[in-house]
């Protein structure tokens, strides 16, 4: 299984248009970027590429990546840094299968899946899957699993994508509070590599109205606001399910400069071979 971070970046990336703060100039300057978030797992077994989230950067991204357009896609939530980059699909891609919650969202009246078969029915090449969160499915040769997080105010997913030949396990957070439901936790326990969600330094809990909140022993927030993690809350959250790895991702230009590009801090294009 190789890994792809296409995107590390949130809802506007990094740099940011029109930003000249400290973390901008910084990346600019020594031109490294975190666009809006997509992961890329290739299986070498089949020779197929699963895209997780289709960020709104694709085109940029596949040029930029040496990597396969992807053979199908999961959608964890219908936010549009996360699904918007599926109108690439037009004259691009012959077919993409597009895996997404059957879970009905209260605040929307429809899943996941709905939402992508509405958005997308002018594109003949994008055909909708629903799936059961908590419920493995399997695509591009991986058995892959929808898992239930909190990210208020809509549903959203965080998955595992394992490889049933060689065992290989990639875990992803979703964009989510340190709240996870444990029978959530528990699937993404034990991954080669955790992809957590991280977008500010706990001390940057003071700025938010609704604060930060999920502390640690230390009184450290592990949630900023309602959600997203903190870094910390991401570092806690690799080392709680005992994960080989964590690289934080959908990490915002908010972060100081001088800790914005710190270890474990993703930033585009790391690979990793699991």
């Amino acid at each position: 299984m190789q890994v792809t971070l296409l995107g590390t970046g949130d809802t506007t990336g990094t740099p940011t248009a029109g930003c000249s703060c400290d973390t901008c100039e910084y990346a600019r300057e020594h031109d490294v970027e975190r666009t809006r978030y997509s992961v890329h797992v290739h299986n070498e077994r089949t020779g197929e590429s699963l895209l997780v989230d289709a960020s709104p950067d694709f085109r940029y991204q596949f040029l930029e990546r040496d990597v396969d357009l992807p053979d199908a896609a999961v959608i964890t939530h219908i936010h549009f840094d996360h699904l918007d980059g599926l109108g690439n699909a037009y004259r691009l891609l012959s077919s993409l299968p597009v895996y997404a919650a059957d879970e009905t969202d209260p605040n929307t009246s429809e899943s996941v899946a709905d939402t992508v078969e509405r958005r997308f029915d002018y594109l003949d090449a994008i055909t909708a899957h629903p799936q059961t969160p908590l419920e493995p499915f399997e695509t591009c040769g991986f058995e892959v699993t929808l898992l239930p997080v909190d990210h208020p105010p809509l549903v959203c997913y965080g998955l595992v994508v394992e490889d049933p030949e060689t065992g290989a396990k990639l875990s992803l957070s979703g964009d989510t509070s340190f709240g996870i439901p444990e029978s959530s936790r528990e699937r993404l326990r034990g991954a080669d590599l955790l992809l957590a969600d991280g977008i500010v330094p706990a001390h940057m809990s003071e700025h938010h109205p609704y604060g930060g909140k999920h502390e640690d022993d230390s009184g450290v927030p592990r949630t900023f606001g309602t959600k997203h993690m903190t870094i910390e809350g991401a570092k806690s959250l690799g080392e709680e399910l005992n994960a080989a790895d964590t690289r934080v991702v959908h990490v915002s230009h908010y972060v100081p400069a001088d800790e914005a590009f710190e270890d474990p801090l993703a930033v585009d294009g790391e690979r990793y071979e699991l």
